[in-house]
């Protein structure tokens, strides 16, 4: 299987740098630590880097096949790197900003989502096992039915399903202050149900494969170094303590 890192650059600055993946960690750019993860987890062979390549080029990236330009938007990016691998039967998608990413983490992650045999899976975690092994980590968690979630950094994805998944993904930005449009995409007993904490993980990917006609997967990971982005000093110091 091969895998796509994003690293385009951001809106703010982290360290001086609007690039995240160029941030010093303990003396090694943040993407170091990405890419490392990904090439022992033993299930990942070509690895492509979506971000400035004049940047990466200076650096010099180990066991990156190809350097793609930076595109300007995280869809775009996401696009012009599963058409590299447009071929692939699935192709793994991966931040370049969740240095505490492991080998394990990743290995576990694809092996649940071949298993699942979805078109497109996404890793949760609970909040229980964020907060055992990462206690001074400030995540977002969603009330579902099922408990309190947060997101990982990980996409599983099938490439010739990716167009639908874009198509719905812009809306959804475009709609995301306006109620009304949202309820439209999503549905509004969907909206609702998410709202007020009655939402399950079985009924949300009910629903999102019958907008994308897909088969969807939420894929529950006891790594939470899956959602550990880091996107502020305080989280840029966690990383520093954990892989000191």
């Amino acid at each position: 299987m091969n895998s796509i890192i994003l690293a385009g650059r951001s809106e703010k600055k982290l360290d001086g740098k609007l690039s995240k993946a160029l941030v010093n960690i303990n003396g090694k750019p943040m993407i170091y630590y990405v890419i490392k993860a990904l090439k022992e987890s033993g299930v990942i062979d070509k690895i492509v880097v979506v971000g400035d390549k004049d940047e990466f080029d200076k650096i010099g990236l180990e066991d990156v096949e190809f350097i793609i330009q930076d595109r300007g938007s995280i869809i775009d990016n996401v696009i012009a790197g599963v058409d590299y691998f447009k071929e692939d039967s699935m192709v793994l998608i991966s931040t370049c900003d969740i240095p505490l990413l492991t080998a394990q983490a990743v290995y576990d992650f694809v092996k649940k989502s071949l298993e699942s045999k979805a078109d497109i899976c996404y890793p949760i975690i609970e909040k229980s096992v964020c907060l055992q092994k990462y206690p001074e980590a400030i995540r977002t968690y969603a009330k579902l039915k099922d408990g309190y979630f947060t997101g990982g950094n990980l996409i599983l994805i099938n490439p010739k399903v990716l167009d639908r998944c874009i198509t719905k993904a812009k809306q959804m930005i475009e709609y995301r202050k306006n109620p009304v449009k949202m309820s439209r995409v999503l549905g509004f007993t969907f909206l609702l149900k998410l709202i007020i904490g009655r939402l399950t993980i079985e009924s949300a990917e009910k629903r999102v494969s019958k907008i994308l006609r897909l088969k969807p997967k939420a894929i529950i990971t006891p790594y939470p170094e899956i959602g550990n982005d880091v996107d502020k000093p305080e989280d840029l110091s966690m990383a520093e303590k954990y892989l000191s």
